[in-house]
């Protein structure tokens, strides 16, 4: 392995000429900016975590675990109001956003001057082809001409195998950046509509508890029923009795 990197790699790569080190010093930190920022989305994935869980975890603070239980405790510790759970969720996604599309902006920047680099280094190796024509004698022409063709062409080709790759991995983190703050908004949204559902029944049972009841159960009431039925029957007696008188 060696061996092909020494005999086949390495001059491919030093025919570049002096502009692949800036090139592989960009990789580099392009590089380890994606994987770090795979690492810190790696490490706050519960964003993926099943809905049915974090439903329950909603309704049951207690039994939350992790970080998410943590975000879900804390917005909705001692609050009174809607207004002061949006104001936590401003909060904690002040706390987990910027830092992310921050980073992904940074990699964004280093993965576009890739291959701005490498066109760099064409127009560099292109004037080197002229220089070389202009300057030549008939026994170096071919080998200053091939000299300037190699470096316009290897930088070109470094700075589109960086840019690449790179540009689908940023965009693969920039749709993790957007499922996490989804999931934040919908985790907002269950968690007000909770706190007005519990504030709803709250209001409702302190109304039914202000409800005066019917004095002695409705007995009275029956009573009065009882009273206007049995003077009713009363008068259809005596009507009944004043016919009967009539008729004899």
């Amino acid at each position: 392995m060696l061996e092909t990197f020494h005999n086949e790699i390495l001059p491919i790569w030093l025919a570049g000429g002096w502009l692949m080190i800036p090139l592989a010093i960009l990789g580099l930190l392009i590089y380890l900016a994606v994987f770090e920022l795979y690492v810190h989305l790696a490490r706050r994935n519960f964003y993926k975590a099943d809905p049915n869980t974090w439903g329950h975890w909603i309704d049951m603070p207690g039994d939350a675990k992790g970080e998410l239980g943590e975000i879900i405790r804390y917005t909705q510790a001692d609050v009174d109001k809607t207004a002061d759970i949006r104001g936590r969720f401003e909060e904690v996604r002040r706390a987990y956003l910027p830092p992310v599309r921050s980073r992904i902006r940074f990699a964004n920047i280093l993965t576009g001057a890739a291959p701005l680099m490498g066109l760099l280094g064409t127009v560099m190796g292109m004037l080197s082809t002229f220089v070389g024509l202009s300057v030549s004698t008939a026994g170096n022409t071919i080998d200053l001409v091939a000299g300037g063709i190699s470096e316009a062409l290897v930088t070109t080709q470094t700075g589109l195998v960086l840019a690449i790759p790179a540009y689908v991995m940023v965009s693969s983190l920039r749709k993790r950046e957007e499922q996490l703050a989804t999931f934040l908004s919908r985790l907002e949204t269950l968690t007000v509509l909770r706190f007005q559902r519990r504030s709803h029944l709250t209001e409702r049972t302190a109304a039914g508890q202000a409800v005066v009841p019917p004095v002695n159960g409705g007995k009275e009431t029956d009573a009065e029923n009882d009273d206007a039925s049995g003077g009713e029957e009363a008068r259809e007696e005596e009507r009944h009795e004043k016919r009967k008188v009539k008729t004899a």
